[in-house]
């Protein structure tokens, strides 16, 4: 089987994945204004844990987004420096994969909707279906405000989506009982990068790209004013 490190830096916590073997080892931190100094030293110690030097590793993972702008970027770059230094591929994961698989991980559920919070009175989410082994995008990763969130079917929750907009979401049965703990983390890029790379879906170093779903990153104060004026005039409609 193939050897994974795997990096994920799109939310609050940093965190970092060794696949080796049929055993997973992993180190995280909180604080996003330190994953970009965090990140590589807990891969450091991951590798000396494990035996192993990074040329060893088969595949270099990210978390390719969904997510904090600075955050995918940060692992994006991180694991092109390294799979660049090293001769390595690289398979990105979307988030929202990793979070589903997290939550079927962890509660047994097999029609999933991960809700991640994207700032700004939206939210990224995506539904998926896992049967017989086999995961399928019910709906896609999408952008939206959390209003306009609509599952297909019964569906088990997760993403800190839920409680970044509790109001938005309450009264929705689909809300009721939300995994908001489960977050994309490195332990299921790396699991689900294994797959991938096993399938041939890793690419160069030089073709990693973040997953953005918005067109323009960053608003100028005006706009955010625009923005939320025109949300309050709909809501008051």
């Amino acid at each position: 089987m193939p050897t994974i490190l795997a990096i994920e830096t799109s939310s609050e916590t940093a965190s970092c994945a060794l696949l080796h073997g049929d055993t997973v080892i992993a180190r995280e931190s909180s604080g996003v204004r330190t994953h970009s100094q965090s990140i590589l030293p807990m891969i450091q110690e991951l590798l000396a844990q494990a035996g192993i030097a990074l040329k060893d590793c088969d595949a270099i993972a990210y978390g390719s987004g969904p997510g904090s702008f600075t955050g995918v970027r940060t692992a994006c770059g991180i694991a092109q420096g390294l799979a660049f230094g090293a001769d390595l591929p690289v398979v990105p994961v979307v988030t929202l994969d990793a979070m589903a698989l997290a939550c079927q991980q962890q509660f047994g559920a097999g029609d999933i909707l991960a809700v991640l919070d994207a700032r700004m009175g939206e939210v990224y989410w995506a539904q998926y279906r896992y049967d017989a082994g086999e995961w399928r995008a019910v709906v896609p990763p999408t952008l939206s405000a959390p209003q306009d969130v609509r599952p297909q079917g019964a569906v088990s929750a997760c993403g800190n989506g839920f409680s970044a907009y509790a109001e938005a979401f309450a009264g929705h049965d689909f809300a009721a009982g939300a995994h908001a703990q489960v977050m994309p983390h490195a332990t299921q890029i790396a699991q689900l990068a294994r797959i991938a790379y096993a399938a041939g879906a890793s690419v160069s170093a030089a073709d990693a790209q973040p997953l953005y779903l918005r067109n323009k990153i960053a608003y100028t104060s005006a706009e955010r004013r625009d923005i939320q004026a025109a949300k309050a005039a709909e809501a008051s409609a």
